[in-house]
């Protein structure tokens, strides 16, 4: 079931939309001014927001401007309620970030449909949010498994001399403590990896093999 936010500070209004919504079984959240709503919004995620313009304190346009900048609900579509309908008015909603703009009073079948729309807007938008994360996932296995291998590799062989060093009848400090820093370096490349991994923000993506991506860690952009 979709999820609808809806923000006016007048009751008869939100009365409205939810008695209609709720008619075509959608899950309704309200609240009765900006700042209520904002924090609604980042509390319930829903799919779509209704927002009226004209409200006490923080207006729809702050509203929707502060939510298109929150990390979390940036990606939620937003449809401005209101009664102006001057071309300059619906320019500013839109400009400020609004996906849809319906006029008030209502009229049961733009509303709806327009209600649909910004709802497969969203379905599409979580879909391709939901693949791009997996494709992030793999080419970071992918990536680590990559950089990671060669110092693995130093690791195991390394380990496997000095066990070989420890079995002889007499043991060599100096070869052991050479071997020990084989080690060291090792772990060292690991780490480096792990932690250019973790500080990557802005991914930039390169062909390994067969169609199969990883992340180019050592480009200036990935970092």
């Amino acid at each position: 079931m979709h999820k609808i936010l809806i923000i006016d500070d007048l009751h008869e209004n939100v009365f409205i939309l939810q008695n209609r919504l709720e008619k075509e079984n959608y899950e309704i959240i309200s609240a009765n001014d900006g700042e209520t709503g904002i924090e609604k919004a980042k509390k319930e995620l829903p799919d779509l927001i209704l927002l009226d313009i004209m409200m006490p304190g923080k207006n729809g346009l702050q509203v929707c401007k502060e939510l298109l900048e929150e990390e979390t609900t940036k990606n939620i579509p937003i449809i401005m309620v209101t009664a102006k309908v001057a071309a300059d008015d619906i320019k500013i909603g839109l400009e400020a970030g609004a996906f849809d703009y319906i006029k008030k009073p209502f009229n049961k079948t733009e509303l709806m449909a327009r209600v649909k729309t910004a709802l497969k807007y969203s379905e599409a938008r979580k879909t391709a949010l939901d693949s791009e994360k997996r494709n992030m996932f793999a080419a970071t296995v992918v990536t680590a498994n990559h950089k990671i291998r060669q110092p693995l590799t130093l690791l195991n062989l390394t380990s496997a001399a000095i066990k070989r060093e420890l079995e002889k009848d007499e043991i060599s400090k100096e070869v052991v403590l050479k071997k020990i820093n084989f080690l060291e370096i090792a772990v060292k490349e690991i780490n480096e990896v792990l932690k250019q991994l973790q500080n990557i923000k802005d991914p930039v993506f390169s062909e390994y093999a067969n169609d199969i991506q990883m992340i180019d860690v050592d480009n200036e952009n990935g970092k």
